[in-house]
């Protein structure tokens, strides 16, 4: 209705964005919520900015974002389809450690009585959680391709996975040892496992529109939403997931991070050619 009213062309990148919307909702949230978000995340994620191309935020993740404020107790994913027809309910990997911040987290996953929660159970998507987050084989699958056909930049990916790295690096020494919380002390490995951080980094970060156009700025903005990511994780048990707000968050930097890299490649010029 607006691309009509606006007399703009209907792009195909709306398909993409509804597309994406239902991977990051929960398999049991009501039908009717996600056309509510699907008409928010499109509206006031995209065409409110000026249309195709123009959106700060990636339209797919504000559509979540209204989910997770409107409808909080229908967001948390604790449900797992892949032990009969019906479903059973259930904690999400993140959510555990969280609730109990005193206790080792990987004991805590190890030793959980309703689902099994070891690394490779993660991998395969044998957990509970939203419905594209939870087979990473096939994350890697489809971002292996993007990056084939040059859709994605690699850098992004690169420089998020070294995020989850330095992220907790950090936390592991030079906060840990002063903490109790065990989410200081999740390996990085099970970081890129837990929660839709595969998932957010292969479809999300890696958006020509939201992200960087630099390939140095690239690498920072990756770095950074990695690094907040597991930031957010640990410190903000009400929230053990951090992917979707870090996202967000580098959006809002993305053109800033842009320009000061253009400014440090112009001073660098000016000093090469000033001798």
């Amino acid at each position: 209705m607006f691309a009509v009213f606006r007399k703009h062309p209907v792009s195909e990148g709306f398909l993409v964005t509804c597309a994406l919307i239902p991977l990051t909702m929960p398999a049991g949230i009501p039908l009717w919520q996600i056309v509510v978000a699907t008409t928010f995340g499109i509206v006031i994620g995209k065409k409110i900015f000026g249309g195709v191309g123009m959106n700060i935020f990636n339209p797919a993740l504000m559509a979540r974002v209204f989910i997770f404020f409107t409808y909080p107790t229908k967001i948390s994913g604790d449900k797992v389809w892949v032990l009969g027809p019906d479903g059973y309910s259930g904690a999400t990997a993140l959510s555990i450690p969280a609730a109990e911040l005193n206790q080792d987290a990987l004991t805590l996953l190890n030793n959980f009585d309703q689902f099994d929660y070891s690394w490779w159970n993660m991998f395969w998507g044998w957990i509970p959680g939203s419905i594209g987050e939870t087979n990473k084989f096939l994350i890697i699958i489809g971002a292996l391709f993007l990056a084939y056909i040059k859709i994605i930049n690699w850098r992004v990916i690169f420089g998020s996975l070294s995020g989850i790295g330095f992220g907790t690096a950090l936390l592991t020494n030079l906060v840990a040892p002063f903490s109790s919380n065990s989410m200081f002390t999740i390996p990085p490995h099970f970081h890129l496992v837990m929660g839709s951080f595969l998932f957010g980094t292969a479809f999300m970060a890696t958006e020509p529109v939201t992200g960087c156009h630099t390939n140095q700025g690239r690498w920072i903005y990756g770095i950074l939403f990695g690094s907040l990511t597991v930031i957010i994780r640990a410190i903000n048990p009400a929230y053990p997931e951090g992917v979707m707000l870090s996202i967000l968050f580098v959006n809002a930097f993305a053109a800033l991070i842009d320009w000061f890299v253009i400014q440090a490649n112009i001073k660098r010029r000016q000093a090469r050619y000033a001798q």
